[in-house]
Formats: C-alpha cells, structure tokens, sequence
C-alpha cells in the first residue's frame, strides 16, 4: 500500500509489476522514461537472472546503428516475457546458457552485435567503430569469450584484441 500511496502523489512511478522508480522531470521535456538498462538492471537484481543485450539494440549501443528499436531485445536465462514502458517494450527471451555467459560484460554485447549485423555487412567501418571503444581489459575479455561465439564472429573477435585490420 505504501508504493501505491506514493505512486499516486507522483513521487515514485510504476514501470511494470514490481518496478518502480523515481521518476525524473526536464525543464523542456517533462517527464523523462525510464532506461532501458535501468529496467534491465532492476529486473537483474529483482529476478537473480542474467540479461544480455541483443539484436538491434545491442548494435545501437555500440555505435554500430543510429536506428533506436522499440523493442528492445534482452537473452535471459530466466523465462521470456514482456515489460512495457509506455510506448516502449522490453522483450526478455529465454536463451541458451551459452548466448548469456557473458552477460553484463562488453563482450557479450559486441558478440551479440556482430550476429545481428551478420557476417556479410560486417566491415573495415564496423570494426574501427567497435575498435574505438575497446581498451586493454576489453580486447583481454574478448579473447576469453570466443569460445562463447560463433566461429565467424570469434575470427572478428580475435582480429579486434589483436588490433589487426
């Protein structure tokens, strides 16, 4: 009844069943909605799964897209469904444990990427992009988690920690 009180005066907001969250007002947008990744990390430390950016969205938060999806893909290890944010949708879909052993790290995100991209339009512009936000630790956990990726995309894995063209 508490969170119900305090939704109804507008000091917290209701994102989905369970998740709330204070919500944030700009002098020109108004209301702002919520993340995302504020959801996703919610959802991590609510339900103890794992969640791993996927599909378009994983290749938006590198740069790799401008196009900003309206659904937003997460692989979980936990059961699939649906989160609604306003006109937003997250989309947990259950995945094997191989696609989700890299969760929460950079990793996982670009190997993601790299499959939705698909191996025919991943090139030289593509990889100097991702190759821009990878520092030493990067380039040491990507070289650790090829096991974890496709063999194409690990051969591209391997070329970025490398540092080769």
């Amino acid at each position: 009844m508490a969170l119900t009180r305090l939704s109804r005066k507008g000091v917290i907001r209701q994102l989905a069943r369970g998740l709330y969250d204070y919500p944030i007002d700009h002098p020109a947008l108004g209301r702002v909605a919520a993340s995302a990744d504020a959801v996703a990390k919610a959802l991590v430390s609510r339900d103890s799964v794992r969640l791993q950016p996927a599909g378009a969205y994983a290749a938006n938060v590198l740069g790799l897209s401008d196009q900003v999806p309206m659904k937003i893909v997460f692989l979980t290890d936990g059961t699939s469904r649906r989160v609604k944010l306003g006109q937003r949708e997250i989309i947990l879909k259950h995945t094997t444990p191989r696609n989700v052993a890299t969760a929460g790290r950079k990793s996982g995100t670009v190997i993601q990427a790299l499959r939705h991209l698909g191996q025919r339009h991943v090139d030289d512009k593509v990889l100097v992009i991702l190759r821009r936000q990878l520092d030493d630790t990067d380039k040491a956990q990507l070289l650790k988690d090829r096991k974890h990726a496709p063999a194409w995309v690990a051969n591209i894995l391997q070329r970025l920690a490398a540092g080769a063209p």
